[in-house]
């Protein structure tokens, strides 16, 4: 009985990965959209986003299924309990890939000298999201530290972002209507990948406290 237990927390370890890859996948695919403006990247954002609510019904079920047909102890609890957290982040991680990449729908991100630094949160958002779930499938607590510095250099790079948009509006220059709202959706684009960040955190937590609450045990 244990034995198949085991199997089925395998499985779960695995449909984890599978969601963060789907994830990273709609965030690259996002990006791929601004930078080249390709219809093709924005749909394959969207589909990666599909896959991501369809995975993380999967997991719900799986962890219920746990649940109910067996009888975990304290540490199966902890790693069941995580995972249904991490989900939930992971999820509005992809639906904020998809609004990106909807974004890029309305704007010409190719001309605009301030795309640099928004390339450079979606690089580390990207590493940040394999870094929290590769802390899971490891139980490794420093691991999932190492997101929280992470995430203090994105949110830098958003108050650079913001800060160079302000000033942008506020200088007189350039402020037509159709760059003022161009500006706006970038503005918008920094601050998901702002909140990208702040559900990675979320997901680290969720395994420091998964590990941390089995050492107070």
């Amino acid at each position: 009985m244990r034995s198949k237990f085991d199997n089925q927390l395998k499985e779960l370890n695995d449909a984890l990965v599978f969601l963060g890859s789907e994830c990273e996948d709609c965030l690259t695919y996002a990006m791929q959209a601004l930078v080249t403006g390709q219809k093709e990247m924005i749909e394959r954002a969207m589909e990666c986003e599909k896959n991501t609510d369809v995975k993380k019904r999967e997991i719900q079920a799986m962890c219920m299924r746990l649940l109910q047909q067996q009888q975990p102890v304290a540490g199966d609890l902890r790693v069941i309990s995580a995972a249904l957290r991490m989900i939930i982040d992971m999820e509005r991680i992809g639906d904020q890939g998809s609004d990106i990449a909807e974004i890029s729908n309305h704007i010409d991100f190719t001309k605009n000298e301030y795309n640099k630094l928004i390339t450079q949160m979606a690089d580390i958002t990207i590493k940040m999201l394999n870094t929290a779930v590769s802390s899971f499938v490891r139980r490794d607590t420093e691991l999932a530290a190492t997101v929280e510095k992470m995430d203090d250099e994105v949110d830098e790079l958003f108050l650079k972002e913001k800060n160079i948009l302000v000033d942008m509006m506020g200088s007189g220059e350039k402020t037509d209507r159709k760059t003022a709202e161009q500006t706006l959706e970038v503005l918008m684009i920094a601050k998901y990948f702002e909140r990208i960040g702040d559900h990675t955190v979320n997901i680290a937590h969720s395994v420091k406290t998964m590990l941390n609450d089995g050492k107070t045990a």
